[in-house]
């Protein structure tokens, strides 16, 4: 029998986790090791090897074309594009502390698509070969350009088959004709809620009445609109994090059951006031300790809560294909099924690689609404792009599970080659894939009854976590 290749990772108490290209897993101790790299498998080694799909007999077999099957879906290509973040305005009506993409003052001019861009764009989108398009409304607040936000979405209406519509909104002045937009059906909303009326004061608005007035409204959403039509996450300063308790009320309250922990991004004016790879092991810390937190309640409560990104996180482990969030592609390919229009009618690859243009480190716009993509700009960041060939990457064990970030690598070491394994994406992942793979292995009830309800499945079972003894 053939072994596929497998990559280690040690410090666990009952041994080491081993995994293969497609993202198959098991532990086994330091002798199973001991056998594996000299060459000494027993049959019953060959035989649980067998069995968990990482051994062939010959090629084309089923469990060589099993596992040709499961590594293509861990391969993350897309190639139509139908995901488009449109900036109609720069400007915005709050001077949060922690804005990650230098907005514009609420007065300002010059931050606004022209007639021009505002025709650019729909030709556009008009070139788009799908049939749906999903488009999110950035900013800035581009509640400020209701306008705007009606052409665009009166043409999708005309063009498309299916169209879905997101504004990512602050949420602080809703009037007759906000509320008009918001009420249709294919039209959905994105907020921040940072934790209690004091935290969000805090680090949004800077004014009592202004968060009320935020709560209140974001209440009537939930109410008039429905759970499942807003999402909110909250952005946690590491120096001065909420009270755990405090930031579930905020969510649960509301009927809102996954909280995504979201550090302050190193990207516009939040970067001024930190260093490249500020805290991460602070916030690696506190990211743990919140899911155990959520373990514990969830087990003692039912309240079935979770922390969206490590939910990602195991389930990318769990499923090939499982790769809905752009960090967790691999290959992470850009301009390929989504791009970002800014408001001067600049395209980007990605909103952080927009906010890194705008303080002037880099230009990493791939083309604009009037001439179409630059094949070639995009093209040297897609090179850059996948984490198959790292000379880190391919020794991790968490490889077949992770993704890359270009553009936060540039933005915090302005380098592209930055030893990957030193990263503030590397660390942050191999802490929350360690993390993951411990729970998965812990063998308690507290955690088996997340685990569960995190992967979407009715119990979790020891077969789950296979282990050669």
């Amino acid at each position: 029998m053939k072994i596929w290749p497998l990559r280690f990772r040690g410090g666990a108490a009952d041994g080491y986790l081993f995994t293969d290209d497609a993202g198959g897993f098991f532990r086994a101790d330091a002798t199973f090791l001991d056998r594996y790299v000299s060459g000494g498998l027993t049959a019953r080694d060959k035989a649980f090897l067998h069995l968990g799909g990482h051994g062939f007999e010959e090629a084309g077999d089923l469990a060589h074309t099993s596992f040709a099957y499961r590594w293509s879906q861990r391969q993350a290509i897309r190639t139509e594009l139908g995901y488009v973040i449109l900036v109609p305005t720069l400007r915005c009506n709050l001077t949060c502390t922690y804005c990650q993409v230098s907005r514009a003052a609420e007065n300002a001019r010059g931050y606004d698509w022209s007639e021009d861009t505002t025709e650019a764009v729909l030709r556009y989108l008009d070139g788009l070969t799908t049939s749906d398009v999903k488009i999110e409304f950035q900013g800035g607040e581009p509640l400020l350009r209701l306008d705007l936000l009606e052409e665009v979405r009166s043409f999708c209406r005309r063009r498309f088959t299916s169209s879905k519509f997101v504004v990512c909104t602050n949420l602080q002045r809703l009037g007759s004709e906000e509320w008009s937009f918001l009420d249709a059906p294919d039209t959905f909303v994105s907020t921040s809620l940072d934790g209690d009326l004091a935290t969000h004061t805090r680090q949004r608005t800077r004014s009592t009445s202004a968060t009320e007035g935020f709560l209140s409204n974001l209440d009537q959403v939930l109410e008039r609109l429905g759970a499942d039509k807003v999402s909110a996450l909250p952005t946690i300063d590491i120096d001065d994090p909420p009270d755990f308790d405090e930031l579930i009320e905020a969510y649960s309250s509301r009927g809102m059951r996954s909280i995504y922990l979201r550090p302050i991004n190193h990207q516009g004016f939040a970067r001024r006031a930190r260093s490249v790879d500020a805290d991460i092991e602070r916030w690696n810390m506190l990211h743990r300790e919140f899911v155990e937190h959520l373990v514990d309640l969830n087990y003692r409560t039912g309240a079935g809560l979770e922390e969206y990104y490590f939910s990602q996180c195991l389930r990318r482990a769990l499923r090939p294909g499982a790769d809905d969030h752009v960090d967790l592609r691999n290959p992470n390919f850009f301009g390929s099924d989504y791009v970002v229009i800014d408001h001067d009618g600049k395209l980007y690859p990605t909103d952080e690689a927009r906010m890194l243009s705008r303080i002037g480190r880099i230009d990493l716009s791939i083309g604009d609404v009037f001439t179409g993509i630059a094949a070639e700009k995009r093209d040297i960041l897609n090179a850059a792009s996948l984490n198959s060939f790292d000379p880190d990457c391919i020794h991790c064990a968490f490889q077949p599970y992770c993704g890359s970030d270009l553009i936060d690598d540039l933005s915090r070491y302005g380098r592209s080659d930055h030893a990957r394994s030193n990263t503030w994406f590397c660390r942050r992942h191999t802490s929350v894939f360690d993390h993951v793979f411990e729970l998965m292995y812990r063998g308690d009830a507290a955690a088996d009854h997340s685990l569960a309800q995190w992967s979407g499945i009715a119990n979790w079972g020891a077969h789950l976590a296979p282990k050669l003894s």
